[in-house]
């Protein structure tokens, strides 16, 4: 069949519409009309080439939709099922996932290439060019075929623009508070970015029982925002942000320093390192450019004397199957914002205004809603 996508064809270039030719799904592999994907600034980050895949490639790792036909030997989802798509595969077998660390699924090894797990491609181009799916998914494109493993049922009553961004974001920044850092009732914690993970970080920290959520942003439009999302202080620089908590901490600092900006440099790494105290821990969810190195601290000064702890992390350490569910159960409690976190919505053909957007921090979140 064919389907209009957002693909990338070489770094630095504008997101290209195009129409694709899209295989019928093989054996453990589903086809899904996508109604909505949510526009992370991961993919933006493969279009400006700070990080690197294999291209060209159908954008998009945050999708909901509908499942439209399977293929022999799935049992995961059938036809008429709502689903979300997890950016990280979820197998179920592996040692990671048998052990409770589905966020680092074996599967994901091939997520920059967009191969799904025989080694081929499901979306062909009029000259012949196979294109994977960024994260083994590409829910820019209307219609993909995706692996069962990258899919995770949904009530019906879930909106699929609300439902999309469960695949990524949502539980990045969320499960950063929550398992990650592992934030706890009484705490201070200071989130450095407030954009569509950092506002999750801040629902995830307030859920924890934080009491001193303080975010630093230099974008007006996202302070305010971050106070919407449950932020008790919010400063637009490093500096101011470094005298309230030590005034507030009686000089102990904070107890966790949670980094989520658009792009990760060294600076913001020794921000974070500095406004915690000792025997206390800078999470880091942000990514940086292939090319630089991010982490670059004194180790007696700033690591090793004060028994500071530096924490990676990938999906904020969610289990997509259980996560993505309980995410949404929050959500209809009314225990947390989805849909303030959507500040403007797109059709396909509007993807590079909604990025420049982004870029311009005029949204928190955009999302893609697609035709038909």
């Amino acid at each position: 069949m064919r389907t209009r996508a957002a693909v990338i064809r070489e770094p630095g270039k504008p997101w290209e519409i195009t129409e694709l030719e899209l295989d019928e799904p093989r054996q453990g592999e589903v086809r899904i009309a996508f109604a909505a994907s949510g526009m992370c600034h991961s993919d933006e980050h493969l279009r400006t080439g700070d990080s690197t895949g294999r291209l060209p490639l159908v954008g998009g790792h945050e999708g909901a939709g509908v499942v439209e036909a399977v293929g022999p030997g799935v049992t995961r989802v059938a036809v008429g099922d709502h689903v979300v798509c997890s950016f990280i595969p979820a197998c179920g077998v592996c040692r990671y996932c048998s052990t409770g660390h589905q966020n680092l699924c074996d599967w994901g090894a091939q997520m920059m290439t967009g191969m799904l797990a025989d080694g081929t491609f499901r979306f062909h181009d009029d000259e012949g060019a196979d294109l994977g799916g960024f994260c083994m998914l590409g829910t820019f494109a209307e219609h993909a075929v995706v692996s069962q493993n990258s899919c995770v049922p949904v009530e019906a009553g879930i909106p699929f623009d609300v439902a999309a961004l469960v695949g990524c974001g949502v539980p990045t920044g969320w499960g950063t508070s929550v398992y990650a850092a592992g934030v706890a009732a009484g705490d201070t914690v200071v989130i450095f970015g407030a954009g569509g993970v950092g506002s999750n970080a801040i629902q995830g920290a307030r859920y924890a029982g934080a009491a001193n959520v303080v975010v630093v942003d230099p974008v007006a439009f996202k302070r305010s925002k971050a106070v919407e999302f449950g932020a008790s202080h919010v400063f637009g620089s490093a500096a101011e942000a470094h005298e309230a908590v030590a005034e507030m901490t009686r000089g102990q600092l904070a107890d966790h320093a949670i980094i989520t900006v658009g792009v990760l440099g060294s600076e913001v790494v020794a921000q974070a390192a500095a406004i915690v105290g000792k025997g206390c821990q800078v999470t880091i969810t942000s990514v940086g450019r292939s090319s630089e190195q991010q982490i670059q601290l004194a180790a007696n000064g700033s690591v090793v004397g004060w028994q500071r702890r530096i924490q990676g992390h990938v999906f904020g350490m969610c289990n997509p199957l259980y996560d993505i569910p309980r995410l949404l159960r929050l959500y209809r409690a009314g225990q947390l914002k989805l849909d303030e976190l959507i500040t403007r919505r797109y059709r396909l053909d509007e993807i590079n205004q909604g990025y420049q957007d982004l870029e311009d921090g005029k949204i928190i979140r955009g999302v893609i809603l697609h035709e038909g």
